[in-house]
């Protein structure tokens, strides 16, 4: 049983199993085969009739017997997380049945997670990584924003694009496609005052103003009305500018910093599964980054806005941070095979950016869990939220034998959900 974190990476080891193992042997089980067709895969599933599912979250309860193997491929996915009650992970659902079913699991990745190195200090799981003299070998080089590209170009630190990132760039499209991936899609998602930086707010509403493109006026980002005329509450000044820049403009940038260059955008409207192996700048968000078609990989690729991704207030953002920065940079070819080079623009010093230059996941997640473990924080915590009456809540606190080891927070009074 493998599980994916999308439908895109399904159908591609869907396509890999048909060419190894011929059709009849595995069926796939996502979404967008359609009620009839999954439920008619599930039937020969649950039969016997095929041993082998590949399919994407749901599929961790597909009815496989004689389990031998479940798969999980990058467990930190968000896609791998229902979020409906009760919230199971497939990680989880599939940590249970490999015990329930004494069967092998494997968890991949070009990340590890808090979770994933839990189970490895905890000796539940040994490690499969290659030497670092093949990480080497197959990595590309990745470079950070350095005390000397500041003597070079005073403005790069501030700048969204510094004069090495250009030069990369404009280097790297001499031998292929070039990778830009961007944190956030839309074309001016956030809005503030030119004078005094203040962010731009709806009048009606506290949603952010945010820029459609074109000629057209601001729009909130929440209640979806125009404001034709806007004055700051702080310096009343009446200009606005970005201060986030989204998929579309960096793509308008870019194609007007390179009038020969075809630009192609690949977000959740509309997301490119593969582009050819020519030159061309390839506008991506995370997740939708679309692989080469047929070629060693993009010749480079630049990662840019790290602020907008370490900066979420996440328990997991910098692990998350890391993880799509690694599955960026795992598009580019390897180092030795053409001088590609992964540009990333974010604060040098953070440890996710650090582990990225090192290609080293796995001691981001050692230190990540050992700070998780002073603190007190999951993974190495579990938590369970009650929410009820009074005293149907406190009668089951009553009832419940809780370790000496548990600690109960609360109770907390919380507002009740409105009539309807």
């Amino acid at each position: 049983l493998a599980v994916l974190p999308d439908g895109r990476a399904a159908a591609r080891v869907d396509a890999a199993l048909n060419a190894l193992l011929g059709p009849g042997h595995h069926v796939l089980l996502t979404a967008d085969a359609g009620a009839e067709s999954r439920y008619r895969r599930w039937l020969a599933v649950h039969r016997g009739a095929v041993r082998a599912v590949v399919g994407t979250r749901a599929a961790a309860f597909a009815p496989v017997r004689d389990l031998g193997l479940l798969a999980l491929w990058d467990d930190g996915d968000p896609n791998h997380r229902e979020e409906r009650a009760p919230q199971p992970h497939a990680r989880e659902v599939l940590l249970l049945r490999a015990v329930a079913a004494d069967a092998g699991l494997l968890l991949g990745g070009h990340s590890r997670t808090a979770e994933a190195a839990q189970l490895v200090a905890g000796g539940w799981a040994g490690e499969l990584t290659a030497p670092r003299a093949t990480v080497r070998e197959r990595a590309p080089a990745v470079r950070t924003l350095e005390e000397r590209d500041d003597a070079r170009d005073p403005a790069a630190r501030s700048a969204r694009l510094p004069s090495h990132a250009w030069e990369t760039v404009r280097g790297a499209l001499a031998d292929g496609p070039v990778l830009v991936q961007v944190p956030r899609r839309g074309y001016v998602p956030r809005l503030a005052c030119d004078r005094c930086r203040h962010p731009a707010t709806c009048a009606h509403c506290p949603g952010p103003l945010q820029s459609p493109g074109g000629d057209r006026a601001p729009r909130c980002g929440w209640c979806g009305r125009e404001t034709e005329v806007w004055h700051c509450p702080e310096c009343g000044g009446g200009r606005l500018r970005a201060s986030v820049v989204g998929a579309r403009r960096t793509a308008e940038e870019l194609g007007r910093a390179f009038p020969a260059v075809p630009v192609r955008t690949s977000g959740r409207d509309h997301v490119l599964d593969t582009v050819p192996d020519r030159p061309a700048l390839v506008v991506a968000t995370p997740g939708a980054e679309p692989r080469v078609d047929d070629g060693p990989g993009y010749a480079a690729a630049l990662l840019l806005d790290g602020w907008a991704l370490l900066g979420r207030p996440d328990l997991r953002a910098g692990e998350e941070a890391l993880r799509r920065w690694l599955n960026a940079a795992s598009l580019v070819r390897p180092a030795p095979a053409g001088g590609s080079v992964v540009v990333v623009l974010a604060e040098p010093t953070a440890r996710p950016v650090q582990a990225l230059v090192r290609w080293d996941p796995a001691g981001h997640a050692e230190r990540e869990l050992g700070e998780r473990a002073q603190l007190g924080l999951p993974p190495v915590t579990r938590l369970a939220a009650v929410t009820g009456p009074p005293e149907a809540v406190t009668r089951l606190l009553r009832a419940s034998e809780l370790p000496d080891s548990a600690q109960v927070l609360g109770t907390t009074d919380v507002e009740p959900p409105a009539p309807g």
